[in-house]
């Protein structure tokens, strides 16, 4: 059986305003050698794609067109690699050794991608969305629905004092491989967050 990591519960209230978080949002590529608390990238993963109740219904953080939610997070640290379970508000640990390396080749050699305390890589599983809206309009879909939850990440991650970058220059390729993704799943955006140096 996989090893999960059941995260505390997300905050709903927070020391800053939205207006102050979107204020203060720019990419920072420096980082502190600080993990982040357990906690705290709960809270971030929460932000993207965490679970919410809206009446009877459970949706998530981020708007999903029709509610397909084709996204998955996966959050790296130098500890480990894990898939975010939103239902559970957990992480399954996919690999027990640093990643981050890994992900900096992937990543055309950025050198920050390795110093960030985590990063948080979104993938697409585009049926999802496809076997609704079709290929032309779920790709447009999957886009805006990745770039509500990057925003998401930034605007928690200044609201928590930290600071983040969003990466989208990658090897699809390499990438996929080092998540060891499966067929009909690929990589579509990743963000760095940590304490800034």
């Amino acid at each position: 059986m996989a090893e999960t990591i059941s995260l505390p519960p997300p905050r709903l209230r927070g020391p800053m305003s939205i207006e102050a978080a979107l204020c203060l949002r720019k990419s920072i590529r420096s980082y502190r050698d600080e993990p982040l608390a357990e906690d705290v990238l709960g809270q971030l993963l929460w932000a993207a794609q965490g679970v919410v109740e809206r009446g009877d219904r459970l949706r998530r953080t981020a708007p999903s067109a029709g509610a397909r939610y084709p996204l998955r997070t996966y959050a790296a640290t130098a500890d480990y690699l894990a898939r975010y379970q939103p239902a559970r508000h957990a992480l399954r640990i996919l690999r027990r050794a640093g990643v981050r390396l890994d992900l900096e080749r992937a990543a055309l050699g950025q050198e920050f991608i390795h110093a960030a305390p985590a990063v948080i890589i979104l993938t697409q599983v585009a049926r999802r969305i496809e076997e609704r809206y079709g290929k032309s309009r779920g790709a447009r879909y999957i886009a805006m629905e990745a770039g509500h939850a990057a925003q998401n990440v930034m605007l928690q991650a200044v609201a928590l004092g930290l600071a983040s970058v969003p990466i989208g220059a990658f090897q699809d390729s390499q990438l996929s491989a080092t998540l060891k993704l499966g067929p009909g799943e690929r990589p579509i955006y990743m963000l760095a967050v940590g304490l800034e140096r």
